[in-house]
């Protein structure tokens, strides 16, 4: 269970510059944002725990491992977390490179502090929209496990359209026992409506 400690939002800044990381950590703390620095991408990744909320500050260019490849390993890993890469180089073809890898945004040194403040909050935002979504996606998977495996086919069924008689035709039962199955798996699903039992399950499915 995490505690409150570990739910708070905190922005890693990964800048092999200790003035920039210094400067950042101090414009973080003055609107009240926890921040962590890291001098380099293989100290953030060393302490990296995808169970804590947040986003990333990301230099491009580091000596090591860049701030490209470190978003690769990251998304290797199948992390959410937001980043936003910062650059003195203005480096356009590294940012399209970097947004199409999944980039949260880009800025470009010197950078205004409330541009960067914008940016934050607004990624900081979508981590915590990411986060709920992952933790309905478990919540529904879980009721999915506690489905029977005939409560399973029904449920397959019904989801891509089929009506009750055609079900029942399809298992070779009864109408009125799809009708029972079908009543129990939105109980189990704790479903209030049909549509929902379908976004319900494309959702797992979009994963």
């Amino acid at each position: 269970m995490e505690n409150a400690r570990d739910l708070q939002p905190t922005v890693f800044v990964v800048d092999d510059d200790e003035a920039v990381r210094a400067s950042l950590r101090l414009l973080l703390k003055s609107v009240g944002v926890p921040a962590t620095v890291y001098c380099s991408a293989q100290e953030f990744l060393g302490h990296y725990d995808a169970h804590q909320p947040g986003c990333v500050i990301l230099d491009v260019r580091m000596p090591g491992m860049s701030g490209l490849e470190l978003q690769q390993l990251l998304n290797l890993r199948g992390a959410t977390i937001p980043v936003i890469f910062i650059t003195g180089h203005g480096d356009i073809p590294m940012a399209v490179e970097a947004m199409q890898h999944g980039a949260f945004d880009f800025l470009q040194k010197p950078f205004r502090d409330q541009d960067l403040l914008d940016r934050v909050q607004r990624a900081l935002e979508k981590d915590q929209r990411t986060r709920l979504e992952l933790k309905e996606q478990d919540r529904i998977r879980d009721r999915l496990d506690v489905l029977t495996p005939r409560e399973r086919e029904v449920l397959s069924l019904i989801t891509r359209g089929k009506p009750n008689k055609v079900v029942a035709a399809d298992l070779g039962v009864s109408q009125r026992t799809v009708e029972i199955h079908r009543a129990r798996v939105m109980e189990k699903m704790g479903a209030s409506s049909f549509a929902q039992l379908v976004r319900m399950v494309l959702d797992t499915e979009t994963q």
